[in-house]
């Protein structure tokens, strides 16, 4: 009786191995590829942000200075130093009191901008440019003009101030006139390209709405109130953060005004916190420039957390 032969292993069809490599394919594409696109940003994140983050807090752990080759671990004494200097909290004033001078009436000129540029106007590309230019402008030519306009014998601020009788002010002198010129800086450079960003949200607004609201009488500051603002909330915390965390870390504009002095003054009157890790950093003391970046990194999540707060339980009603 002959014996039968071992069956052979059927062999897969060709379309069936094609179909499976294609979905194989497909399976990669739509899982991997978005990681493979922005793996270029995690990079570039992780190389010049993340691992400078982590290597400050690493420095403000020890006594770490240029001037000797050991940098011996202090734990939390430059936190502990930091938080009983005068001088620290003098520049924690100085930045939240030039922060709300210059933020809040820049995001409210900046939306009451960008409402009178939604409506229908001539040459309306070219009001747009205008409004950027303050913010492509060096920051060193404003402060050089301001600097100027703000001078206490023959800037055109005082020579103004004097036609309703107010006598010359020394705008570099004090810190609540010091805070006024900074801030007047800030507010100039800042307001054009922040009342374009309201505009293009308020593009996207459907027209109907403000057609209805003309139709039952409502004015133009009506329509803003009641339907612009509630409409672009998202963008109006977003540009709140937004200003805000660049409030808290303003430095050109003061080292500038004080003629590259990173004292802020003689007194310390406009001195930020920026200037005053600038100050620590010339003097080579980087493990308490370090700790001091790091408190200020506390403060921007702090101040942006309860601005983001406020925005949302205020329903986007800023006016």
């Amino acid at each position: 009786m002959a014996t039968r032969a071992p069956d052979r292993p059927t062999a897969v069809p060709r379309h069936r191995s094609e179909r499976f490599s294609r979905q194989l394919a497909y399976r990669l594409d739509v899982k991997a590829s978005p990681y493979a696109y922005v793996m270029p940003f995690l990079l570039v994140f992780c190389a010049f942000g993340l691992f400078p983050l982590v290597y400050t807090a690493w420095v403000s752990l020890h006594d770490w200075t240029l001037l000797s080759d050991v940098h011996k671990f202090v734990g939390l004494d430059n936190f502990a130093f930091l938080l009983g200097d005068e001088y620290f909290w003098n520049a924690t004033f100085n930045t939240v009191s030039i922060g709300l001078v210059s933020t809040v009436p820049q995001l409210l000129l900046a939306i009451w901008l960008a409402h009178l540029l939604n409506r229908p106007l001539r040459a309306q590309t070219l009001f747009r440019v205008t409004l950027l230019l303050p913010n492509v402008t060096s920051v060193v030519a404003v402060v050089v003009i301001f600097s100027q306009l703000f001078g206490r014998d023959y800037g055109l601020i005082n020579w103004v101030l004097s036609w309703f009788g107010v006598g010359a002010i020394d705008w570099n002198a004090g810190t609540a006139s010091s805070h006024v010129a900074i801030s007047t800086m800030i507010m100039w450079r800042w307001t054009g390209y922040n009342a374009l960003i309201f505009l293009a949200a308020m593009q996207a607004v459907p027209r109907d709405l403000y057609e209805a609201a003309t139709i039952d009488g409502a004015s133009g500051f009506t329509q803003l109130r009641k339907i612009t603002i509630p409409m672009i909330k998202p963008t109006i915390v977003f540009v709140v953060v937004t200003s805000t965390i660049g409030a808290m870390q303003v430095v050109a504009e003061p080292l500038l005004f004080g003629t590259y002095s990173p004292t802020g003054g003689p007194d310390r009157q406009y001195q930020t916190l920026s200037l005053f890790i600038y100050e620590n950093f010339a003097k080579l003391d980087f493990g308490y420039a370090s700790a001091i970046s790091w408190m200020m990194f506390v403060f921007i999540v702090i101040a942006a957390g309860i601005n983001y707060l406020l925005t949302r339980r205020s329903g986007g009603n800023l006016t």
